[in-house]
């Protein structure tokens, strides 16, 4: 068994040594630090050319990836804290996501930056946001989020394979998590989908960009869908089991690891039978990714859709506080008490 951040860093290494045109791009990525997290642990000794450390200087960076993504290679930037993403949103936003649609698709740019976002680590109001949703609906930027089921680091892999621009979102909780084994997951069905017929040339289409769904093996139908992705859907997951063990609420999970493109079917196949559905996200509440799940499930359903809510961060800044901060983002405890509230 290995974890998520164990994953991830196997796959880096893994692109790096099959491409010599991938390279590696952030801030204090050179060993024996590693990065902030330790995900670029190895790989300046291993490929010591090809990661490159870098000023503090996120529109820089992604700026200057974006030109080595035009002129062939296979950038791979690290931001230190996604909450510095707002700093190169002009060079992914008006830029990278564009160059395809403004050179008449003559020129692709196979670029990746993958940042931590995420709270519960008493970091503080700039340093604990979860900020992806304000990158969602970006006409030529994919959004990926990994969780801890299947192989996070093959989802990074082929991110690195596609040849358009790809934010992938890493909570920072999640890279200490554990990827369960079939025996971890004795009590729930597993069943992984792929709803995206645009896989990239030459990957494996059953694995690209998967969403999985779970439910508790041989329980009663579900009467409630639980939607989450990222380190929420593994708070979700633990919900779930407590919903059923102690309350005899039967819930089915739809995780997704692509946010965008937008993809809806997985959801839309599980609440067709609970008539209800609950969209958990870390980010705040306001205009949100859950937001549109439930319209988008109540535009396909309609008077079919018995009940729909959404669990979120509050409208506020993250506390530095631990009891504060606890109160301000969701957990396992408000997952279960919305549930009990819908059903």
């Amino acid at each position: 068994m290995t974890t998520v951040l164990e994953s991830l860093n196997h796959a880096l290494h893994t692109a790096m040594q099959a491409d010599p045109g991938v390279y590696l791009l952030g801030e204090d990525l050179l060993d024996p630090y590693g990065g902030a997290f330790k995900v670029a642990r190895g790989l300046s000794t291993a490929f010591p050319d090809r990661v490159l450390t870098s000023p503090i200087s996120e529109a820089g960076l992604v700026g200057l990836a974006s030109g080595m993504a035009l002129r062939g290679l296979r950038p791979v930037v690290e931001i230190m804290f996604g909450d510095f993403l707002t700093l190169s949103a002009d060079q992914l936003i008006n830029h990278a996501a564009k160059f395809r649609w403004m050179y008449n698709d003559r020129v692709r740019v196979p670029l990746v930056v993958r940042t931590p976002m995420g709270g519960r680590r008493g970091y503080g109001p700039t340093h604990s946001q979860s900020l992806e949703k304000h990158f969602l609906g970006t006409p030529g930027l994919r959004v990926l989020a990994p969780c801890d089921l299947g192989d996070p680091g093959l989802l990074l892999r082929q991110a690195i394979l596609e040849d358009d621009p790809v934010l992938f979102i890493e909570n920072k909780l999640l890279y200490l998590c554990r990827i369960p084994s079939g025996k971890d997951l004795a009590d729930l069905e597993l069943t992984t989908l792929n709803p995206d017929s645009a896989a990239a040339p030459g990957l494996d289409a059953q694995t690209y960009a998967p969403a999985y769904t779970l439910r508790m093996r041989g329980a009663p139908p579900a009467r409630l869908t639980l939607v989450a992705y990222g380190y929420m859907a593994h708070l979700a997951r633990q919900a779930m089991v407590q919903l059923a063990y102690e309350n005899e609420i039967f819930t089915e999970l739809v995780i997704l690891t692509q946010l965008a493109p937008f993809t809806i079917q997985p959801v839309l196949d599980s609440v067709q039978q609970t008539g209800r559905v609950l969209a958990i996200e870390e980010g705040s509440l306001s205009m949100g990714w859950g937001a549109e799940i439930v319209a988008r499930v109540a535009a396909a359903l309609g008077p079919r859709l018995l009940a729909s809510q959404r669990l979120a961060a509050l409208d506020s800044a993250i506390p530095a506080s631990g009891p504060l901060e606890a109160e301000t983002l969701p957990d396992t405890a408000a997952i279960i008490q919305a549930a009990k509230k819908m059903v």
